[in-house]
């Protein structure tokens, strides 16, 4: 049987394009389909483009795998393909902090090597589903999900949104705010993490909360359990706003209307190469001072210990 992986690329990026075009010529000789979808596969070179078979199909046609070439931002375009078919992604990352993209395209020969003998480990990670209703309680009007974070944001820069929070249908406190996440562990180091959010390790099952410069006594990121619901409602007299999924998917809300967030019922499958600590990419990704302040002979002892 024919082994089947996807493969998505930053279309106006040429390294990504040159990699992705590398890639589907070893695994094609390897006996593999490679799949994409029609504009992602206009943009590979000729003679790979014979190897492509379109990407379509509600069961994913029996894809083991999609890798990604691009950032982060990439690998959250891939989810949508991805995750209701339940299929792993791998991320080469050729954005800039990438979090979730891990392997560089310098290791393209590895990296072929390693789907061929499914040399990889897939972590669950944890999604939200938002469900926007008309009003409290009422009917629904939008849905979606998200990798890293669902956000209510004003659209006015001179006026703030007001809103009710509301945990498992008890009030929390009452806000003029600029908007508010919703994020999971994946996304403590994206919006949420920029918002002066608290970075939370992948592995942990936890919602988080975080206000956008909220003008309130009670201002502070909170971390949830995983049977939480959080309801947001927009007050009467409040310009509308916008919800945004990922930074990707996006409707309008306006007042009287309510935004539920809960955990989504199925996970993100993130496919990794190596069991390289969460604490490593993020000093690594992040650059952090491990040495301090005391210079290049601190450093050193502390790498030689």
């Amino acid at each position: 049987m024919t082994r089947r992986v996807a493969v998505i690329v930053h279309r106006s990026r040429p390294a990504a394009v040159q990699a992705a075009t590398e890639f589907i010529a070893g695994l094609s000789g390897q006996g593999f389909a490679c799949l994409m979808d029609a504009k992602d596969a206009e943009v590979v070179d000729q003679g790979a483009r014979m190897a492509i078979e379109a990407l379509d199909g509600e069961d994913g046609q029996g894809c083991e795998l999609a890798v990604v070439f691009g950032g982060d931002g990439n690998i959250l375009r891939s989810a949508e393909w991805a995750l209701p078919r339940q299929v792993p992604v791998l991320g080469v990352n050729l954005g800039h902090v990438g979090f979730l993209a891990e392997m560089e395209s310098a290791d393209l020969g590895t990296l072929i090597e390693r789907v061929v003998e499914k040399d990889y480990q897939v972590e669950r990670r944890l999604t939200v589903e938002c469900v926007l209703r008309d009003a409290p309680g009422g009917k629904e009007v939008w849905r979606s999900f998200a990798v890293n974070e669902c956000s209510i944001e004003k659209r006015s820069p001179e006026r703030m949104l007001e809103v009710l929070v509301r945990i498992d249908d008890r009030p929390l406190s009452r806000w003029a705010t600029d908007g508010v996440l919703v994020a999971t562990p994946t996304g403590s180091t994206a919006y949420a993490f920029s918002a002066h959010g608290p970075v939370v390790w992948p592995e942990v099952e936890a919602l988080l909360l975080v206000p956008l410069s909220a003008h309130a006594l009670f201002n502070r990121p909170l971390v949830l359990g995983t049977n939480t619901v959080v309801k947001v409602d927009v007050l009467p007299a409040t310009p509308s706003g916008l919800i945004w999924c990922d930074g990707r998917r996006t409707a309008e809300i306006s007042e009287g209307m309510e935004l539920e967030v809960h955990a989504g019922e199925s996970r993100f499958l993130l496919a990794r190469t190596s069991e390289q600590p969460f604490v490593t990419r993020l000093v690594r990704k992040f650059g952090l001072p491990v040495a301090g302040w005391r210079g290049a002979a601190e450093r050193d002892e502390i790498h030689a210990q």
